[in-house]
């Protein structure tokens, strides 16, 4: 079961959300009127591209980690829950 690390968020940058963006922006296929809706599509994975989002994603993880030790702890009672 995975587990949602909300207190990574904090640690989280504009060019991590680029970076992940950039990477499935191939995927994207807006509607035709995409300028009126401002709707659009992700089309699904292929399971090559699911494993590179898996190393993505772990990759993340772990300099969001490596950000938050750098910082230290902000809030020990927080932590403590």
């Amino acid at each position: 079961m995975m587990k949602l690390r909300l207190d990574l968020l904090e640690h989280l940058t504009e060019e991590d959300i680029l970076e992940e963006v950039l990477a499935n922006n191939h995927r994207y296929k807006p509607e035709p009127n995409f300028s009126k809706t401002g709707v659009g599509t992700l089309s699904s994975a292929s399971t090559e591209e699911r494993a590179k989002e898996a190393a993505r994603s772990t990759a993340l993880i772990e300099r969001l980690k490596s950000r938050a030790q750098a910082s230290g702890p902000k809030n020990k009672s927080r932590s403590s829950r």
